[in-house]
This record gives structure tokens, C-alpha cells and sequence, in this order.
């Protein structure tokens, strides 16, 4: 079963990185009235991992999803990091992202890529979120930003441990299918030319977005298009820039970035639609992209969301778009389809 057919309701989904506390604290019944909002708001896709927070997202995320009938959403998580009982007394620093879920719970967190770290994974969100299973797990941050120079060690005990399990896990039912959950192109790469397993999907944050997609256009998502690996968009405003914020990459948006989201601004203003349709219609134009999962940590920013998505945005923004070359010039465009 494809990612797509799987999907309920459309191809807008939750994702809940920042209800790990994500650069704040994040009172519990504001995180709560953000995942109702999101049920409210038709979303039926949510995307969570053991990560986020060191457990936190997904604890907050099934208090909210067991008022639900199971069959009613697609949840996804991720393995490839273990949450120990044992409690570290100050922040926890992760690759290029630092300090990223330092207010957090302070259970330490380990990195675990084989069999039975999947295996063990999974059970421990199972428990966490309060479901009785999954319906797709992604191989998470098996990359240079949290493992520098070591990332294709990591990415092969992956190969033989965590791809191998989830296969035999898909092959039994268990899950509907796998992939990666990554920021980096490469690794997505390195999996399609693998002969021996076939993801499903991966989850691609942050590389396919209005501001970021170069990179991603040159063999990634034609190659994924090709071999029928679906593409969930992850992080599609850039780690907030594209909605309004300051981060671009989880840090303070260069002035080059700045700068080219001034010209964006200014398009988007002279044809009177959001940001965040701009850039949520960019990142699902491509055939590649099945789904796009914004985060939110406020119940308001939900219906900006959909709405965004529904925006009826003139053909001539995305003409110009392409002309003034905020975009790359073969980036798929909706009015290309």
C-alpha cells in the first residue's frame, strides 16, 4: 500500500517536532488545543518521533489521538535513537542542531540503528503514544548533520539492521511501509540505489522547500519519482522563515536568505496571498510529493495552514516567480501540471 492511498483526508499533515518543546517551553494544554485544532481542521496525517523532546511529542500526541477511533488517522514515527530511563542533568547537544530540544524532557538519548534497536524502538513508542501500531516508520537523522564524518558507518548498520527489520515488519503487516526521515539529500540517494531493500517513502525535511530545493531537484526527486518512492515534505517554511519566523536550518536566517525572502514578500503581497501558500503549493507540485506536514505549536497557526493549502493562488505569481529566478527554473510549478 502507497503512502498516498493510505492517506486520509488530503495531503496536509501535522508534524509535532515543536510539541517536543522545540526552542520553548510549551504548556501542556496549549500543545493539547494544537493537536485538536489540527482533528478539528480535517488533518488526519500526523508525523511524530521518539526525538522530539525525548519522548515528549509523542506522549503529548496520544493523549490527544486515543480520543480517536485508530482507523481514523496515519501516524508515523521514527527509530534510530533509544530513550533511556537514565535522566542527563543538562542539555543534550545533537550534531548541527545543538541544543535543539533543550527544554525537553532530560531523559538521555541514544543512537541505535540495528534490528533490535528498530525493534525496541518502536515498542517504546508504541507505549508512549498509547496506540496499537504504526502505520510508517522512517530511519531518522542517518546523516552528516548528527554524524559528521560517520554518517556512512552509520547509514550501513542501518542497511543490514533497521531497513532489514522493517522490511520483515512490512512484509508481516505490522507497519505499511518505511523509509527514511532525514535532512539531507544524500542518504535518500545512497537508499534508491539500494537493490536489496525498497522503501516505501522517505520524509525529507527542509530540502524541498520554496527557499531550499536545488539540491534536491538534481537527482534526488526525479530519481524517487522514478522508482515510485513517495516523498513526504517535512519542514516545508524552512524552520519558520517561510511563516513568518526568523530560523532558516533550525538557526537565525542568513541575510542572503533575508534578502530573497524580501522579493518573495513582495510578489506575494502584489498578488495578495500568503507565504505559506507559496510555499506549501511549491513543495506538493512536484509529482514526487505526496504529503507536506508543517509543524505548529499554537492551535491558530492549524487553520493558516489549510488555508493556505486552499488558496487559489494566480498562475501569473508562479510565472514571475520563475522569471525574477526565486525558483529553480526546473522546479515544477502548479501551473505546470
Amino acid at each position: 500500500m502507497t503512502i498516498k492511498s493510505s492517506l486520509l483526508n488530503g495531503a496536509l499533515g501535522f508534524g509535532t517536532a515543536p510539541l517536543g518543546n522545540m526552542f520553548r517551553n510549551i504548556p501542556e494544554d496549549e500543545a493539547a488545543a494544537t493537536v485538536a485544532a489540527a482533528w478539528e481542521a480535517g488533518v488526519r496525517f500526523f508525523d511524530t518521533a521518539p526525538f522530539y523532546g525525548a519522548g515528549l511529542a509523542e506522549i503529548r500526541l496520544g493523549k490527544e489521538l486515543v480520543k480517536h477511533k485508530r482507523d481514523e488517522y496515519v501516524l508515523s514515527t521514527k527509530v534510530g535513537r533509544i530513550i533511556l530511563d537514565e535522566v542527563v542533568s543538562g542539555p543534550q547537544e545533537f550534531g548541527e542542531k545543538g541544543a535543539l530540544f533543550q527544554h525537553g524532557r532530560r531523559n538521555k538519548v541514544v543512537y541505535d540503528y540495528s534490528a533490535d534497536g528498530t525493534k525496541r524502538s518502536i515498542e517504546d513508542s508504541l507505549k508512549r503514544m498509547g496506540v496499537d501500531r504504526i502505520d510508517f516508520v522512517w530511519i531518522h537523522d542517518i546523516a552528516q548533520d548528527f554524524h559528521g564524518d560517520g554518517w556512512l558507518g552509520q547509514f550501513e548498520i542501518a542497511r543490514t539492521g533497521a531497513m532489514r527489520a522493517l522490511t520483515k515488519l512490512r512484509e508481516e503487516g505490522v507497519i505499511k511501509g518505511w523509509g527514511l526521515g532525514v535532512n539531507r539529500v544524500e542518504p535518500v540517494e545512497l537508499m534508491l540505489g539500494l537493490s536489496q531493500v525498497n522503501a516505501d517513502g522517505t520524509l525529507l525535511a527542509g530540502r524541498y522547500t520554496l527557499l531550499d530545493h536545488e539540491h534536491a531537484l538534481q537527482r534526488l526527486m526525479p530519481a524517487a519519482a522514478k522508482k515510485g518512492v513517495e516523498i513526504v515534505i517535512g519542514g516545508p517554511y524552512s524552520s519558520g522563515v517561510l511563516a513568518g519566523g526568523s530560523h532558516f536550518e533550525y538557526a537565525d536566517a542568513s541575510p542572503e536568505i533575508i534578502a530573497k525572502m524580501a522579493k518573495i514578500k513582495t510578489l506575494a503581497a502584489r498578488y495578495g496571498i500568503p507565504i505559506k501558500a507559496a510555499a506549501l503549493q511549491f513543495s506538493l507540485a512536484h509529482p514526487a510529493a505526496v504529503a507536506v506536514i508543517p509543524g505548529a505549536s499554537k492551535p491558530d497557526r492549524i487553520k493558516e495552514d489549510r488555508d493556505a493549502l486552499a488558496t487559489q493562488v494566480p498562475d501569473d505569481f508562479w510565472r514571475e516567480l520563475r522569471q525574477q529566478g526565486l525558483v529553480a527554473p526546473d522546479a515544477p510549478l502548479p501551473i505546470d501540471r
